[in-house]
């Protein structure tokens, strides 16, 4: 009789492993990283198959042909060492993890933002379970953990837009009422809407001005900078306003009324010459950015897909049967040519990563 009990025990758990293991494989299967996935679906994927090899450890360990006394110890056992885990996941692997769920919950940026965190700044280029790449502005990648991140202010540029600032000190022998003109009309050079200027400080020998504008492409932040910058001394030199940033000092000989200034040269609207920095700064970035927006097109179209032959198999009659094929071609065409696109485009950053 004990014989028997034996048997049938480590049958039920026989039966069970099979079960579990099926199961497993079916969701790899389904839940698996594929190409034409994005990467918030590879992220959701991957944490369901997280907790599904937690809950067939726990099957395994329930139907297992082991004593009462030993089955519940070894329970107890797994469950003191998932407390632990979460006990401890601040300063572990178990931290980033968490942290880059909480990261998800939030939403706060995605793959091409740009964001400030701590002394960082740059483009996101990748968004993983345990880590966040971007890519600065020397060109080189940075992989920040998500605990880092979440223990950090993170600062988003906004996609709509951002203001682009640019500070500068002059004289007090200069009024404001002459200054603010020149620096707005700098800033509208520059290419910026809905510019306007402030008084940061009253120094000791300067004032300090703001002036900001709002730049709507914000991929060309860094040319904006730049852009503004330029138009500012620009602007200020042709009125013959002395810049004083940072204080002047000077050991030479000059008459009271001599100001530090270039040479007059005629005035000229500013082209844009040579490669734009961002498009060599920020490559991986913009790579990143069209392979995610390629992904997201493919899983909804994959969606119209589905609908397109619900709907032919609905048909009413055989005309608008063939209009409902013929939307439903296009559709797999359009499909077909995505994937040859996103897999061109995995294969590239294979080689670039190589």
């Amino acid at each position: 009789m004990a014989d028997t009990t034996i048997l049938g025990r480590w049958l039920a758990f026989i039966a069970t492993l099979i079960v579990v293991g099926l199961a497993l494989a079916l969701a790899r299967r389904l839940f698996g990283s594929r190409d034409q996935e994005s990467t918030e679906a590879d992220f959701r994927n991957k944490l369901v198959l997280l907790g599904l090899w937690v809950v067939a450890l726990v099957a395994l360990l329930v139907a297992a042909p082991f004593h009462p006394v030993t089955r519940g110890q070894l329970l107890g056992l797994v469950g003191l060492m998932i407390s632990a885990a979460i006990a401890l996941s601040s300063t572990t692997i178990l931290g980033n993890l968490m942290a880059g769920i909480m990261q998800r919950a939030v939403g706060n940026f995605r793959v091409g933002d740009f964001i400030q965190v701590g002394e960082h700044f740059g483009r996101v280029t990748e968004r993983s379970l345990f880590h966040t790449e971007i890519q600065v502005e020397n060109r080189d990648l940075i992989t920040l953990p998500n605990l880092y991140l979440v223990t950090n202010t993170v600062r988003v540029v906004r996609n709509s837009g951002t203001f682009v600032t640019a500070d500068v000190s002059l004289g007090y022998d200069v009024s404001h009422t002459e200054i603010e003109p020149l620096l707005l009309e700098a800033a509208a050079g520059a290419g910026l809407a809905e510019p306007f200027v402030q008084i940061l400080e009253l120094g000791d020998f300067t004032v300090s001005y703001r002036t900001a504008g709002l730049l709507t492409e914000v991929k060309r932040l860094l040319t904006a900078r730049s852009r503004l910058r330029a138009a500012i001394l620009d602007r200020l030199h042709e009125a013959g306003v002395e810049i004083a940033s940072p204080t002047l000092m000077s050991t030479r000989a000059f008459p009271a009324d001599h100001a530090i200034l270039p040479r007059p040269e005629p005035r000229h609207e500013q082209a844009e010459t040579g490669a734009v920095p961002e498009a060599v700064v920020f490559d991986k970035a913009d790579e990143a950015e069209t392979l995610e927006s390629l992904k997201e097109k493919l899983a909804g179209l994959a969606e119209q897909i589905v609908a397109a032959q619900k709907a032919v198999k609905e048909a009413a009659d055989d005309a608008i049967g063939e209009q409902r094929r013929q939307e439903l071609e296009k559709l797999q065409h359009r499909q077909e040519i995505l994937t040859a696109m996103v897999a061109r485009r995995e294969a590239d950053k294979s080689e670039g990563s190589d």
